[in-house]
């Protein structure tokens, strides 16, 4: 079995969406400097008067030196804002892998935007993650020698997981007004972390989003010891979409299959499959079923 790497994402959205997010400069004209007109324009008599560029900002970035993961991680907030937000209310938190600008952050941002806006869910603190060792992050350990081909060094997700737990949520804590109530989302290699994080630690989110999660992972040795951990998970919340990509949407299947069979009644969870959709394509349209139906006021 050939597995997957890293799907190849579909950034157009994002590219339309990337003008500028956080508050860091852009080059602006210096005082009492006219913006510089194309060579080909001359100036005319009767244009309007222009300003000069400044930033455009939706929302906040910032880093943690992680003594956990022995680098700086960079940190991307979206604050909700709106006539559904109660200026200064505590806010749940979605946590999210891929969580860079050049990433997944602007896209899933934009759906929370629209969708608190006009009232398809409530109101998420939106926490994306940078990558800097995607692969080495976002991996369990593995005795496949093909997995160990796709990167340097992978099976990190348990320090990932630590980083999560005793870096990055207090300092959201300590940071933003939050409730007790977090999710995560995440999409291919971090939707397998997402299904681990489910089965290997249940309590460190209320919800957990996963779409095409790469469950071929160890030979899928995920979907093998998910039968022996689902009692841990009651309480929490699982959601699985999977796309037509074959091998990912059959295991994602087995899962679900087992779900049925062996889960608590207290794990609440949902499968959609949506085999209109590719692994480059899912994840958008995905996350918009999903945050609806989860999320929902």
């Amino acid at each position: 079995m050939t597995p997957r790497t890293v799907s190849v994402r579909d950034r157009a959205h994002v590219l339309a969406f990337a003008l500028v997010f956080t508050t860091a400069a852009l080059t602006t004209p210096a005082a009492g400097q006219a913006p510089t007109l194309p060579r080909d324009a001359a100036p005319s008599q009767s244009a309007a008067p222009i300003s000069a560029p400044v930033p455009l900002t939706i929302g906040e970035t910032f880093t943690i030196e992680s003594r956990v993961l022995g680098e700086t991680r960079r940190i991307n907030v979206y604050v909700p804002s709106g006539w559904a937000v109660q200026p200064g209310a505590p806010l749940p938190v979605l946590y999210m892998p891929d969580g860079g600008i050049e990433e997944d952050f602007l896209h899933v941002a934009g759906l929370l935007q629209v969708s608190i806006g006009n009232g398809t869910m409530r109101p998420f603190l939106l926490v994306g993650i940078e990558n800097t060792a995607r692969r080495r992050d976002l991996t369990g350990p593995t005795d496949d020698p093909e997995d160990r081909k796709i990167a340097p060094v992978v099976g990190g997700s348990a320090a990932f997981r630590r980083f999560l737990r005793t870096e990055l949520i207090p300092a959201v804590k300590a940071r933003y007004a939050t409730t007790d109530e977090s999710a995560i989302v995440g999409e291919s290699l971090a939707g397998l972390f997402v299904v681990e994080t489910l089965l290997e630690e249940p309590d460190l989110f209320d919800t957990y989003i996963a779409f095409d999660p790469s469950l071929w992972w160890n030979r899928g040795a995920l979907v093998e010891r998910a039968a022996t951990r689902l009692d841990a998970a009651a309480g929490r919340t699982l959601y699985l979409a999977s796309s037509s990509q074959e091998e990912i949407a059959e295991l994602t299947r087995r899962l679900a299959d087992l779900l049925a069979a062996r889960a608590p009644a207290e794990l609440r969870w949902h499968y959609e499959p949506m085999p209109e959709e590719t692994h480059a394509t899912i994840y958008h349209p995905a996350a918009l079923r999903a945050f609806r139906q989860v999320f929902r006021p």
